[in-house]
């Protein structure tokens, strides 16, 4: 395992396992083979053929494509095909910003291999000069990485929810962060990849915020979904990093940003225009 590693291991994927998902003739996803398949019991839903699914023409707006879709996610589930429900819907565009397509249940998500998004924090303080990082450990009952070294704040964007809004929410159930503090929180753009896990396709883009907090300031987790927080000098961080598998996948390529924007990673470093220019890799 090395830094690079992290990197390259966030766009590892084979799309010839899987056909496009189209609505409206607009590509939005690649589609596992399997769940393709188990589409064809719903003809009235998707029209699937052997290169590509799509969404029925006749479901031609926003609420009946989500209605139709969100009754066949629910057979689904019933049958066992998807795991993980959530209760959470995600909406489904293009790209951010285009019009949306439809409401998805998020645990549906990766099935379809649409585009997802979320928000990442990194809360740090300063130690005699020296950036320390908050990190978390995700709760043992969590569906995707259980017990592995996550962010001081990270969620999925809910649908209708802006990104900051939801930074404040997660900041708070996450890390009871007043919402005073995490409003100073400073964008810092985004990270996309595409990579194949759990063998599904996750296509996502990460909204990356800093956040400098007091120093007397300890994290307390109230929804559950984090077991405890450590507080660690960023020499250990990339020692974890790029020795271990303890970070949830997808932490370490926000990670990395964060040791390269604030200079603990400098052009000095052999491997510095490799990683600089492998976290801006577009999918």
């Amino acid at each position: 395992m090395s830094l690079m590693d992290r990197i390259d291991n966030c766009h590892r994927h084979d799309l010839s396992r899987y056909v496009p998902f189209k609505v409206d003739a607009r590509q939005v996803g690649f589609m596992r083979r399997d769940m393709a398949s188990e589409l064809r019991r719903f003809p009235s839903v998707f029209r699937v053929a052997a290169d590509q699914v799509s969404v029925a023409e006749h479901l031609d707006s926003f609420d009946y494509r989500s209605a139709a879709i969100d009754s066949v996610m629910r057979e689904l589930r019933q049958e066992g095909f998807i795991r993980g429900w959530r209760d959470e819907l995600f909406t489904i565009a293009a790209h951010f910003g285009a019009e949306p397509l439809f409401d998805l249940e998020r645990a549906g998500v990766p099935l379809f291999g649409v585009k997802a998004y979320g928000v990442h924090l990194n809360g740090y303080v300063r130690r005699d000069g020296e950036i320390w990082l908050w990190v978390g450990r995700r709760a043992a009952n969590r569906p995707i990485e259980p017990g592995k070294l996550d962010h001081l704040v990270a969620g999925g964007l809910p649908s209708g929810v802006k990104p900051f809004d939801n930074l404040i929410k997660e900041a708070a159930e996450e890390a009871s962060i007043p919402k005073e503090l995490a409003r100073r929180a400073r964008p810092c753009g985004a990270l996309s990849y595409r990579m194949e896990l759990d063998n599904c396709l996750r296509d996502d883009t990460l909204f990356v915020y800093d956040l400098e907090l007091p120093a007397d300031f300890v994290p307390r987790n109230h929804d559950g979904e984090i077991a405890d927080f450590r507080l660690l000098p960023l020499s250990e961080v990339e020692r974890l990093l790029a020795e271990t598998e303890d970070f949830k996948f997808n932490v370490g390529l926000v990670i990395i940003d964060f040791l390269i924007r604030h200079g603990y990673l400098t052009p000095d470093d052999p491997q510095y225009s490799a990683l600089a220019l492998g976290v801006s890799r577009r999918p």
